[in-house]
């Protein structure tokens, strides 16, 4: 999808960086979680690679980028909301290679989509410094020349990839927004005082990683201004089955399942989503 509806959603999913406050982009899974956080009330959605992967029975970091881009035109077309792609290291560490998924990105329909410093399986290292802030100038160049506008995001992956380098983080991220990334993204900040160093030190737009220990409104005050889940929901779904069949085949009950919303619910939310 391109033309003027893909230029519109991407206009309201800049407007979202752009208003007062915070805002929360749920990660949906597939066609049905999408379509039902449409209905909860979302203003945008963000695929998850994790829970991406596990629909089709693999492991985070296992899919091809023809089955994210797959994934991504069927998200788009089950909502009218601005989807953004987790791109992961965009599928090739060269810079040029990598970039060239932005643009396909954006051909499948998203509103924007990330890059990140983390290369993947099956070695999963940080890019060198120089390297990773050069595979960001290739994506932004890229995705200024496409014909429809994109949010770009650049993301520093060292907290959770084992680096426990907060001050390389905020070099990386600083790096990336003079590159020219729309927005910046830490995963893996723990606390407010965390965000709030990331936030102070750039002066673009911060994705926060949602953790139990933060509200919306303590990410808000410390300057984060996109709040987004990964995997988090997903996880949530598949935990929520594993806990209902493991008390069917270890004790032959059935109590999780009364807790389970009606059919009248969810069709509800399908149709309005």
């Amino acid at each position: 999808m391109t033309g003027p509806e893909q230029k519109d959603r991407t206009v309201r999913f800049r407007e979202l960086h752009e208003r007062e406050g915070a805002f929360v982009i749920p990660n949906p899974w597939d066609v049905g979680s999408a379509r039902i956080m449409a209905g909860l009330g979302f203003e945008a959605l963000a695929t998850t690679s994790s829970g991406f992967a596990f629909t089709l029975g693999r492991a985070d970091g296992a899919v091809s980028c023809e089955d994210v881009l797959a994934h991504i035109r069927d998200l788009v077309a089950a909502t009218t909301l601005p989807v953004s792609a987790d791109l992961e290291n965009c599928f090739s560490d060269d810079p040029k290679e990598a970039a060239k998924t932005i643009r396909l990105a954006s051909e499948a329909g998203a509103s924007g989509g990330s890059i990140e410093d983390y290369s993947g399986p099956p070695d999963g290292h940080i890019y060198d410094f120089d390297h990773a802030v050069e595979r960001v100038s290739a994506a932004v160049e890229i995705s200024r020349a496409l014909p429809v506008p994109f949010v770009l995001m650049a993301r520093a992956e060292n907290l959770i990839r084992g680096v426990d380098d907060l001050d390389d983080v905020i070099l990386r991220l600083q790096a990336f927004e003079k590159a020219g990334a729309d927005v910046l993204y830490a995963p893996g900040l723990k606390t407010r005082d965390e965000v709030a160093q990331v936030c102070g030190a750039v002066s673009k737009p911060v994705n926060v990683l949602a953790t139990p220990a933060l509200t919306q409104s303590d990410i808000e005050a410390a300057g984060g201004k996109r709040i987004s889940v990964g995997g988090a929901l997903a996880r949530a779904s598949i935990g929520g089955f594993i806990d209902a069949a493991r008390e069917m085949i270890d004790t032959g009950g059935f109590a999780p399942l009364g807790d389970t919303p009606g059919f009248g619910e969810i069709n509800k939310l399908m149709e309005e989503g």
